[in-house]
């Protein structure tokens, strides 16, 4: 199957006409979303009769499933003709205790040659999109999918090229997880952003005259042609009948596997030694720093430090030091009177789809100096309290010994200083456990520091963000404490309320991070691409340099626009 290479101009208008539609927030979620009609819909019938009397290519499918059909042989002498099928079965399916059904005959019914073709070429040419643009930042990407890819291409697979994150193993025993004796040395390379993208140069001079080094970064042009493809994809007729008739045979078929093996699946549960819900390896991979302890863990917590601490300086509050009891007394609480449901720090279902109310419940009975004092890694008391409430869910995690988690902390791009609080506290702390791993999140609250003149326009809001960890990359021994939090780092993600609409859309005309100097907050996808090519970039400079890469995870898909999940 060719690939082309560019989007056509015809195709192009009509994405640019989808995304400037949903940019103004005009209703195109009937075009644009994966639709699903009831049976007895009219739609469906005139579809259907559409179909039926529409003349198709019969040549074309003959000669399809003369390639496509599985062999069968009819045995001889039976009462009855009994067909075998010849199916290669994949190892991954060799369990000769359950039951198989096979499909034989025409792939493509249901649908005509032309769209049959049509929805495949736009399919085959969205993976590639997606296999190179993982590839090219070390993500994960199926290897099963790669390798039908390669046999479309005529190309053999090879797993050996695989292209996978890097991440750094548990220390063995009596190894110091924050030893900084394995640091490679300083490179002595330059880091310098130009048009949103940190790029890497052997020294000054070189910076001069933008002569980087060979780490590919996620060509822009190519970056919008290939999201005007998709943006045309999701739209067109043929895709969207294909691919959701091919989806609810999928979920049919698993029904099917379902209702006949059920039995075997949970006899082979029940014989597997030592293995049952509660004992194999469990990992929250979506979890604030800030809310990994539940809300009777806090309470107990609140209530001892301040049976320890009452008499300690805690907080500033309104430019004068008070003690712990005299910041209660300034709330009118006192932590005797505090229950669970006065905490109100749950988030149920009140918060569903409301991110203003799901903000709110991270503020301990509504006090944002609570939060400051309990959930704050830079505070009055160095953000002590914080790190101890972490190491102790980490402490019952290891009793639990199968539970793990990635909790996520946060760097705003507002400062440049944020990487070395952040690390620092992480080291001074000893905030470390083999059950835990970090993520870092980065909310889209640009309009906010530039509406208070933190920042001059978007670019310094990257840099602030990548800036410092290029350069712990290039030279570790220049912020230690940064280089050993980077180790324990496994990626990256983007939050905000999706429903947010900026009214921008994402093309070739947009200002470059450093034009982008208005109040006014970029688009999701102007967001997740200048992350996504800083992190490319910075993943190929940790590989060659043995450190750990970092994955791009960002939230994505719980509300806004369908460009959000294409980005």
């Amino acid at each position: 199957v060719a690939m082309p290479e560019k989007t056509d101009d015809k195709m192009r208008a009509f994405a640019e006409q989808v995304f400037a539609a949903d940019a103004k927030d005009e209703s195109v979620r009937d075009e644009v979303s994966m639709f699903d009609v009831a049976e007895h819909c009219p739609i469906i019938h005139q579809e259907m009769a559409h179909h039926l009397h529409t003349d198709d290519d019969m040549e074309k499918r003959k000669r399809h499933q003369r390639v496509c059909t599985m062999g069968t042989t009819a045995t001889k002498g039976a009462a009855a003709p009994v067909m075998t099928v010849q199916v290669e079965t994949p190892t991954y399916l060799e369990v000769p205790d359950f039951q198989r059904v096979a499909v034989i005959g025409d792939y493509a019914s249901g649908v005509t040659m032309d769209d049959f073709e049509l929805a495949c070429k736009g399919l085959y040419r969205a993976l590639t999109i997606r296999e190179k643009y993982m590839r090219l930042a070390y993500q994960r990407f199926p290897g099963t999918v790669s390798s039908y890819l390669r046999e479309l291409e005529g190309d053999s697979f090879r797993p050996e090229d695989q292209v996978q994150p890097v991440f750094t193993p548990p220390p063995k025993n009596g190894e110091d997880p924050f030893d900084t004796k394995d640091f490679p040395p300083n490179l002595g390379y330059v880091a310098r952003m130009k048009d949103g993208v940190i790029y890497v140069y052997n020294d000054a001079a070189a910076a001069d005259k933008h002569q980087p080094k060979d780490l590919p970064c996620p060509d822009y042009d190519t970056f919008i042609d290939d999201m005007n493809f998709l943006i045309a994809l999701i739209a067109q007729g043929p895709t969207k009948t294909y691919t959701h008739r091919r989806l609810k045979f999928l979920m049919s078929k698993f029904n099917v596997h379902e209702m006949l093996n059920e039995m075997e699946e949970m006899k082979e549960l029940k014989v597997n030694p030592h293995r049952d819900f509660y004992n194999v390896r469990k990992v929250d991979t979506h979890i604030h720093a800030a809310a990994c302890m539940n809300q009777k863990h806090l309470l107990r917590f609140i209530k001892r430090s301040y049976r320890v601490d009452a008499d300690r300086v805690v907080h500033n509050l309104k430019g004068r030091e008070v003690t712990m009891k005299e910041l209660f007394e300034s709330l009118n609480l006192h932590p005797y009177d505090l229950t669970v449901d006065s905490l109100d720090v749950h988030a149920g279902r009140q918060t569903f789809q409301r991110f203003d109310k799901f903000n709110a419940k991270y503020n301990p009975v509504g006090a944002s100096e609570l939060r400051d004092l309990y959930m704050k890694t830079e505070n009055h008391i160095g953000g002590e309290y914080f790190a101890t409430i972490i190491k102790e869910v980490a402490s019952d995690l290891e009793d639990a010994k199968y539970q793990y988690a990635e909790p996520r902390l946060s760097i705003y791009g507002c400062n440049a200083n944020e990487w070395s609080k952040l690390s620092s506290w992480f080291v001074r702390h000893r905030v470390y456990s083999p059950q835990l791993k970090w993520m870092i999140q980065v909310p889209r609250i640009y309009d906010i520091f530039r509406g208070r003149n933190f920042v001059p326009h978007f670019g310094r809001m990257l840099e602030n963000i990548f800036l410092p960890v290029f350069q712990a990359t290039i030279d570790p021994q220049s912020n230690p404490d940064l280089s050993i939090f980077l180790k324990h780092v496994t990626g990256f993600d983007s939050v905000d309320d999706e429903s947010k609409h900026s009214g921008h859309m994402f093309s070739t005309k947009s200002p470059k991070p450093e034009e982008w100097d208005i109040t006014k907050n970029p688009s999701y996808t102007y967001y997740i691409y200048y992350m996504y090519a800083n992190i490319a970039v910075l993943n190929q400079l940790r590989k060659q340099r043995g450190m750990n890469t970092f994955m791009f995870r960002p939230h994505c898909g719980e509300a806004g626009a369908i460009t959000h999940l294409l980005a």
